[in-house]
């Protein structure tokens, strides 16, 4: 590959990583908020069926990202953007901390009790997402290399999203816990909201399979690529 392409793939890849912590961050800020993403009523566990944080609207996206980025930059750099997404996430973290420390002016349009009651939840779901997130992700960039090499770099369906799966199935459960054994969300909720979510992730995984395909398509027809081969940006 020539200078300039791999030039081009750098910026491709810090584009990539940008969305990826993005999409992190921006979900773990707006999680206390639920929704119902189904118009039918279904109660299970005597939770609504369909009833999600909002939060859980970025996040698949970050699984499409380190998909994209295992398949066609390896999984060394998916391993990176991952390290760097926590960073990231700790980062926030402290700056949302500092933020509600410091006493609001007399003026201030949003006065501390409604900055604490937005974002004084934030730290715990940070922290419950970091946790959940890292053993996540390693999950599923290391089932996606497996499904990988066991396959030769065919029926990328399969990697993609036997991976997400298993790795969405673990950060969901993890999280829930995190957050009910902080008190945050009640312990009657966790098995409702543990269905919903996963459902939710999973038909999420699978609409964005076709996009998995465009992207490594574009990817390989740009650079060149033949099947299982990666781009050494070295």
């Amino acid at each position: 590959m020539n200078l300039k392409k791999k030039l081009l793939a750098q910026q491709i890849y810090l584009f990539l990583a940008a969305l990826f912590i993005t999409s992190l961050v921006v979900s773990n800020l707006i999680f206390q908020k639920f929704f119902y993403w189904y118009p039918f009523e279904f109660e299970i566990f005597g939770t609504k069926l369909f009833e999600v944080s909002v939060g859980i609207l970025p996040y698949p996206l970050t699984f499409l990202i380190t998909d994209l980025i295992s398949e066609i930059y390896g999984k060394k750099r998916a391993n990176q953007v991952v390290v760097a997404g926590i960073f990231a996430s700790v980062f926030s973290l402290l700056i949302i901390y500092i933020s509600n420390a410091v006493p609001a002016t007399s003026w201030s349009p949003v006065d501390n009790g409604t900055f604490s009651l937005v974002f004084g939840g934030t730290a715990i779901a940070v922290f419950a997402s970091m946790m959940a997130y890292l053993l996540a992700q390693f999950v599923d960039i290391h089932i996606y290399h497996f499904w990988k090499n066991l396959t030769k770099g065919k029926h990328l369906w399969l990697r993609n999203n036997f991976s997400t799966f298993a790795s969405q199935l673990i950060d969901t459960a993890a999280v829930l816990l995190l957050l009910c054994a902080f008190e945050k969300i009640a312990w009657t909720n966790f098995y409702g909201l543990l269905l919903s979510g996963f459902i939710f992730k999973v038909i999420i995984a699978i609409l964005d399979t076709p996009l998995l395909y465009l992207g490594v398509y574009i990817f390989r027809r740009k650079f060149n690529l033949k099947v299982n081969e990666e781009i050494d940006m070295l």
